[in-house]
């Protein structure tokens, strides 16, 4: 009885070793699929600013303030 009780210990133990690993996968997973969205966001971000500056500087030598 002893026997089966440890070998059913073991088990679970080893069942919950594997699901703290695989949880610790997943927030890695996410982890890293956060960090790449703030970087897109923040290149598209810089995208958008670079594209104001270039119309203001068009407006500007369109209305001659650029001189």
């Amino acid at each position: 009885m002893a026997d089966n009780t440890q070998k059913i210990s073991y088990h679970a133990g080893e069942a919950k070793g594997q699901a703290q690993e695989k949880a610790s996968n997943m927030m890695d997973r996410a982890g890293n699929a956060a960090q790449s969205a703030k970087e897109s966001m923040q290149e598209a971000g810089e995208q958008v600013r670079a594209k104001a500056q270039g119309a203001v500087e068009g407006v500007k030598n369109a209305t001659g303030m650029n001189k």
